[in-house]
């Protein structure tokens, strides 16, 4: 049974009633961020039930040293931990000296939370018997800013109903902090500094060994009845805190509010001995703007993010739902105002996988990012993985690749690997393919070709080095093979001849090869400059050719498909459908021996070949692949059923793939996986836009030319959406009629509407 508690609406994710037992889901599905930092949706005051803690700092993390395999030749020594960061949140409530805590009143009523998702505010709303039996009325409204990402407001007012009340705000900063995920209980940060100025706060603070500098800061205004007050707080400060406190008196009915702002200013950005002065700067801007000021920018700023990112949906308020949380999501996590930093698979929301870099990127987010900001934003995500590109070279070499091979890492945070679990960290290699495929994907969507000469064909040299040292000669097969991998799919481990990789490793040696020749014709000072750097050699080039000209694929003829990998039909082949429900998900339930063993496929494998390079197929090959492969997927991974339903689309099975779609639409919304308290699937987020965009608009990128062949589910009357092609924005609208196309700006643009060429005017 999935959860069902978030009320359907098209704009806004509500939560009604108050039930301990969803509070850490809460946290998770009510999380807020703008790019630069985010947060779980804790309780500004304070809360003594069950809570996970967490507030964030993009690209600042701890390298937590592994428990295992450390000590093993090429095992990384760290697993690179999403760091919880100092908490500036919290407001400490007492109401005539009894702690305000919604675990130890006596009654809670008319519970009601939002996340405005056009807006970008989190608001919660309740009334409260507490043990002294005096009756409040509590709102809280709070939102980071877009504008000045270094700063969030906060507006919390508490309304005595049954008498009057001595109300006390503490406002406080908090470094002394832990994370929940920690391998060895480490401490991971350091304060230096607690010290005020009149009422301003702020605390400095270092993360151990990776040393980055954070002056985390506030300052608080206090209102009766909507006017300021002119009330002096006393100030309370030890080694990890401090705090301010306001005493107000409060007659029946009388509503006091404080308004706090309070964020992070970090030596990405500032000197670190200015990071005080810097805090004081952002501070004063956001007191001149007042709360209402900030609220109405952040406003704003929404408005302009859904003006270009929007999908709507007519008939379907929770696939409407779904869909825009997403999109919320993926802008809370990444708005590519930093090349620097990328886009961790939990985002803001939780500190499950470390790490702030998977595959996901480059093979879920880019097309996101290309088509809902500009080309430079998704180029920024190509120049990420460029500049760790001497990494990447290091990391092969750990393992003894040579001669400039390229391993990229399965999780990084600085290019370094450090995943720890052997069959992936060794063996999902497969990641390789994704970030060459992100680099043609590129290409053919902004037509923009500079980037290669200037930067990618160095990374698809190294990448192809690999393909080329990682395969070897089976005098079996008479081909190339691929030994001891986990393909996507990892519910099977060190399988030989997983067909996803070989195949992108065949692909990803021919494309460079390609890019190889362009270079060399049409750039040849770049060609220059680059072959003095990687000293390629024609006896090198041939060498890889040998390899992608004869790279082996398992197949049955019996099933006329591509396997797996070699082993696959020796498993006992019985379908998901006979799956006890009381199983699911296999992953909380089996032993990982039971799991390597059953025919069971956490994500699309085989399919997800397909969809890359469904150019290289036929429709009739797609077909008999989802019908043998589907009904052993289990989608336990939350990449898999985005891809599932852009490939039902193509194969006009609507209902498979609307259901698809309202499974990776709605995969934390409903908690189909059972771990939302964990934190949100934000790259697979990615994957929802795309099912919609490339699966219902059926869009893709034909010989340069814009592609649509719209369908549309049964249960919607109608969809649109905005793509920016080449800077030219088109607005594709579908109803039950047909398609209809509008486009922005000033020239014309032909597009393919089902395989016909259409002029598009503008206006």
């Amino acid at each position: 049974m999935n959860q069902d508690y978030i009320k359907p609406d098209s704009w806004s994710i509500i939560e009604e009633g108050f039930e301990p037992a969803r509070v850490k889901s809460s946290e998770s599905l009510f999380s807020i961020g703008n790019g630069a930092m985010g947060q779980r949706a804790n309780f500004e005051e304070q809360y003594t039930g069950p809570t996970f803690q967490g507030s964030y700092i993009a690209g600042v993390y701890y390298p937590d040293k592994t428990r295992v395999g450390w000590w093993k030749n090429g095992y990384p020594e760290y697993f690179a931990k999403v760091l919880n960061a100092p908490n500036f949140i919290g407001i400490n409530v007492f109401v005539n000296g009894e702690a305000l805590d919604l675990n130890t009143c006596k009654n809670v009523s008319n519970f009601r939370r939002e996340l405005n998702m056009k807006e970008g505010w989190l608001s919660r709303s309740f009334e409260a018997t507490l043990p002294n039996d005096l009756q409040v009325k509590v709102e809280a409204l709070r939102f980071l800013s877009l504008d000045l990402d270094e700063v969030g407001a906060i507006r919390f007012s508490v309304t005595p109903m049954n008498s009057d009340a001595e109300v006390t705000f503490e406002p406080y900063l908090d470094s002394g902090i832990h994370n929940e995920d920690s391998n060895w209980d480490d401490q991971f940060w350091n304060t230096t500094n607690v010290t005020s100025d009149g009422e301003r706060g702020f605390i400095e603070a270092h993360t151990m060994k990776t040393h980055f500098h954070t002056c985390t800061f506030m300052q608080s205004m206090c209102f009766k009845d909507g006017s300021k007050l002119d009330v002096t707080p006393t100030k309370e400060i030890s080694e990890t805190r401090i705090g301010f406190t306001y005493n107000i008196s409060a007659k029946q009915n009388e509503t006091l509010s404080i308004e706090k702002f309070a964020g992070y200013t970090v030596d990405r950005y500032h000197d670190k001995s200015e990071l005080i002065t810097a805090a004081g700067n952002t501070l004063q801007k956001a007191m001149e703007l007042g709360f209402t000021g900030m609220l109405k920018a952040q406003k704003e700023a929404w408005a302009k993010i859904w003006e270009m990112a929007d999908i709507t949906i007519e008939g379907d308020v929770k696939a409407q739902q779904g869909i825009r949380f997403n999109i919320l999501q993926l802008n809370h996590t990444y708005l590519g105002k930093d090349a620097r930093l990328n886009i961790g698979p939990k985002g803001f929301t939780g500190e499950k996988y470390g790490g702030s870099t998977y595959w996901d990127t480059e093979a879920y987010c880019l097309p996101f990012y290309m088509a809902t900001k500009d080309q430079q934003v998704a180029r920024s995500l190509l120049e990420y993985r460029y500049h760790h590109l001497e990494k990447a070279i290091e990391n092969a070499e750990k393992l003894g690749f040579k001669n400039g091979a390229a391993l990229y890492p399965m999780v990084t945070m600085n290019g370094e690997e450090c995943h720890n679990e052997w069959e992936i960290t060794f063996e999902e290699i497969h990641r390789n393919g994704a970030i060459s495929f992100a680099i043609f994907n590129y290409h053919r969507f902004t037509g923009d070709y500079s980037y290669i000469p200037e930067k990618g064909l160095e990374v698809l040299i190294g990448i192809a080095r690999f393909w080329h040292q990682r395969a070897n000669f089976s005098g079996n097969h008479n081909k190339y093979v691929i030994l001891g991998v986990t393909g996507p799919n990892e519910y099977e481990n060190n399988v030989n001849n997983n067909f996803y990789t070989n195949y992108i490793a065949q692909w990803c040696i021919q494309y460079a090869l390609e890019n190889i020749d362009i270079v060399k014709s049409e750039y040849s000072a770049d060609y220059d400059r680059i072959m003095d750097k990687v000293k390629l050699s024609d006896p090198e080039l041939a060498d890889w050719k040998k390899v992608a000209d004869s790279m082996y694929f398992p197949y049955s003829e019996e099933h006329q498909v591509y396997l797996q990998q070699d082993g696959f039909l020796d498993k006992e082949l019985i379908t998901v459908s006979h799956l006890d429900k009381s199983q699911r998900p296999i992953n909380q339930h089996w032993s990982w021996d039971r799991i390597l063993r059953s025919p069971y496929i956490k994500q699309a494998d085989t399919l997800q070949g397909f969809y890359f390079f469904e150019d290289q197929f036929s429709d009739e090959e797609l077909e008999r692949h989802f019908d043998f492969y589907e009904p052993f997927t289990v989608h336990e991974s939350s990449l898999s059923p985005c891809v599932h339903s852009i490939q039902a689309a193509k194969l006009n099975r609507m209902e498979q793939a609307y259901t698809f779609y309202l499974r990776t639409s709605r995969l934390d919304l409903d908690d189909y996986n059972k771990e939302v308290h964990e934190g949100l699937h934000i790259t697979s987020m990615a994957g929802t836009w795309m099912s919609i965009v490339e699966g219902f608009g059926g869009m893709r990128v034909k010989n340069d030319t814009l592609s649509f062949e719209p369908k549309i589910p049964e249960q919607w009357t109608g969809y649109s959406f905005k793509i920016n092609f080449r800077n030219q924005i088109l607005k594709i609208t579908v109803d039950q009629s047909g398609a209809h196309f509008e486009l922005e700006g000033d020239k014309d643009l032909e597009i393919l509407v089902s395989g016909k060429p259409v002029m598009v005017s503008p206006k």
